[in-house]
């Protein structure tokens, strides 16, 4: 999860008007220096929280997959068509089949707490304010 929040706070800091330094125009990280105002950032966008020993460790590992990124960038990819998807395959879906299934009791009767039609779970989502 932690990983997740961090790759989507990653996202989020992706160059939004490219300068010169700035190759492409669309999914290319901007070269950045990875200080503490920057780790504090994606801890704020990831809603995270990190003690000093956790920042020190995401600040390194972010300078290393920063300096991955831009190890390829030294590849010549000219004439290298950008590839978008990983399969040539588009929508490849299987046929909607009508099956057998369990009724309504049967799918409860496990169930730790349920009512007359559902399950009950506790409430996890909590409103930020």
């Amino acid at each position: 999860m932690v990983v997740g929040s961090l790759q989507f706070a990653i996202e989020r800091l992706r160059c939004q008007q490219p300068t010169a330094h700035c190759k492409l125009q669309t999914a290319y990280i901007c070269p950045m220096e990875v200080n503490d105002a920057l780790v504090n950032k994606l801890a704020h966008l990831s809603m995270l929280h990190f003690d000093e020993v956790e920042k020190a460790a995401i600040k390194n590992d972010l300078e290393r997959m920063i300096s991955f990124v831009e190890k390829l960038n030294e590849l010549d990819t000219t004439g290298v068509a950008p590839l978008l998807h990983v399969s040539e395959n588009i929508n490849v879906l299987r046929d909607d089949e009508v099956k057998g299934s369990i009724s309504r009791e049967e799918g409860l009767r496990n169930a730790a707490v349920h009512d007359e039609q559902f399950f009950k779970a506790p409430k996890v989502i909590k409103k930020i304010v």
